[in-house]
């Protein structure tokens, strides 16, 4: 076990610590139970985090355990893609095993409880289960299946078990009681039957299948887990949870500390509402980098490390907390200005002549990659008498407080020389398609020997030496902090996608990888995408150099 001073402090780590103080468990394991049913997002990111870091922290040890006990919504496409995510994250675990291991040991616990009078097979239909359920002010009907004798209940259940009876025409109950204060203890389904589809795993072996709140506390015995660290919407199961141990008479039972999931403005989080953006067309898939699936964030050039100080920023905490998303974009910009090297690209390129440059003269200045990282060293830049610039960075009517290019204005070329704009050149309908400027062959580097200065500094690419590509402006998907659910899709962000073609990027860049991330200087973070081929680059913007939306909505408030 580590140092306990060294370890950062929250309710669960407390819990876990005096758990092995008392001695009522000699060794920690913990567990990873998702659903194999869709990607994992940012959510799960927190309690993957938390799982992993507690058992790490007290030497402990994690188990990857998929529930796979809804065969009509699981596929092995996710257990490939969870394991794939986690791995990203810097997780690792002992073992992956899978609920659908331990199907033949719960039927036989099940059978306990039946045999103890706790358990009974009925035959109301769901409708019927539901409503008699009762409400919160009332109390529950007791099915009149509810005392059948017990080798009625054991019979009807291997029977289900082997296929005799259609869907939701029986299900397996526990027996707890019908007017309980807790919904969840007002005689839970066990199990139900469910012949289609064939199960990803066991295929057709099976025809019953366990409920989540029956295969979980039971699964986390089974093989050994300590402390099942869950969301706090598991608080009200925990009952139950205990109940089941407690009847099967589980020796040193696991125990259940529930924390409070991860929320963020400017997003949708629920599998249904991320499905439906995927199924009508809003985002391009799973992983269109506006969702907040891991793949997805990936994708756009999220790193890990960042995915993980959020994280740890946001803490843990039981009550029902929203991040603000402006807190994962500062993390992500915190690493990548660390890690990401240095590179000049032009989005809405304007072609920059300097007129006094020699002719067919391309001289090699020095570019610092990273000035965070020394090590990461330089690299070489062309420059010659062609170039492009923003096309924001030049105005023929500068309005007031404008200090880039300008008739008659000196800036400096970034790495290269000062340059003062001397005229323009227009289309038939007037358009500016090239700025004519004078150097001062003195200034190179960036500097003027007389000592003078100017107020700006302007990024640049040899237009003769460019490589052109597609840029990506991603953005936030929705404009409200908080969609409403049943209306979220009216909240879509128009802005959240600009397609920039025609950009003009440094040559170096012709080399980056799917994944590579670099700063563009002046604009912000980009990552090259998965769809990028030789010769066609094709970059996302992972997040743009300062926070925007924050003067959006200073903005937004002062005109209320």
């Amino acid at each position: 076990m580590t140092d306990e001073t060294s370890k950062p402090t929250d309710f669960i780590r407390e819990a876990v610590a005096e758990d092995l103080r008392a001695g009522r468990f000699n060794t920690i394991r913990t567990r990873l139970p998702p659903e194999p049913n869709g990607y994992l997002h940012i959510g799960h990111a927190k309690a993957f985090l938390i799982d992993y870091l507690v058992a790490r922290d007290y030497g402990g040890v994690l188990d990857l355990r998929f529930d796979d006990t809804n065969p009509a919504k699981e596929e092995t496409e996710f257990v490939e893609a969870i394991q794939e995510d986690a791995r990203w994250l810097g997780i690792e675990w002992e073992k992956v095993i899978y609920s659908s291991d331990f199907f033949e040991l719960l039927y036989e616990w099940a059978k306990k409880l039946v045999e103890k009078g706790k358990a009974y097979v009925d035959d109301q239909s769901p409708e019927e289960v539901s409503r008699n359920r009762g409400t919160l002010t009332e109390p529950g009907v007791e099915s009149p299946y509810r005392d059948r004798p017990v080798e009625e209940n054991l019979d009807l259940l291997e029977r289900m078990k082997n296929g005799e009876f259609p869907d939701g025409s029986r299900v397996l109950r526990a027996k707890i009681d019908m007017a309980h204060g807790n919904m969840n203890m007002r005689d839970p389904v066990m199990y139900r039957i469910i012949h289609e589809p064939a199960h990803h795993r066991t295929g057709r072996k099976w025809c019953i299948y366990p409920m989540y709140d029956w295969a979980q506390g039971q699964n986390d015995a089974m093989h050994g887990v300590t402390h099942s660290l869950c969301s706090i919407e598991y608080e009200d199961h925990r009952p139950l949870y205990e109940w089941f141990l407690n009847e099967l008479e589980i020796p040193n039972p696991p125990r259940q500390i529930e924390f409070s999931r991860l929320n963020l403005n400017y997003t949708v989080m629920s599998k249904r509402y991320l499905r439906r953006l995927v199924e009508e067309g809003h985002v391009s898939g799973w992983d269109d980098p506006r969702m907040p699936t891991l793949r997805a964030l990936r994708r756009r050039g999220y790193t890990p490390e960042a995915i993980l100080d959020f994280i740890d920023r946001v803490g843990i905490a039981k009550s029902p907390t929203t991040s603000d998303i402006a807190l994962l974009e500062a993390c992500v910009r915190d690493d990548l200005n660390r890690r990401a090297e240095r590179r000049m690209a032009v989005l809405k390129p304007l072609k920059l002549i300097i007129d006094n440059y020699p002719d067919g003269l391309v001289e090699e200045l020095e570019a610092v990659n990273n000035p965070e990282d020394e090590a990461a060293g330089t690299r070489g830049l062309p420059f010659a008498k062609e170039l492009f610039i923003e096309a924001d960075d030049f105005a023929e009517t500068p309005p007031p407080k404008y200090y880039r290019l300008y008739p008659g204005n000196e800036v400096r070329l970034r790495y290269a020389y000062f340059v003062t704009c001397t005229s323009v050149d227009k289309d038939a309908d007037g358009n500016i398609t090239a700025v004519h400027c004078a150097y001062d062959p003195a200034t190179r580097g960036g500097d003027a020997p007389d000592g003078r200065k100017v107020k700006s500094t302007i990024h640049w690419v040899s237009a003769a030496h460019a490589v052109q590509s597609e840029v990506r402006l991603y953005d936030r998907l929705f404009t409200e902090e908080s969609p409403d659910k049943d209306s979220f899709i009216e909240y879509l962000n128009p802005d959240s996608l600009q397609v920039l073609t025609g950009c003009m990027l440094e040559p170096s860049l012709a080399e980056a990888r799917p994944g590579d991330k670099f700063q563009f200087e002046r604009t912000g973070y980009f990552c090259v995408d998965s769809e990028s081929a030789p010769g066609k680059p094709v970059f996302n913007r992972t997040v743009a150099l300062r926070d925007t939306w924050a003067k959006i909505q200073q903005k937004s408030h002062a005109s209320r």
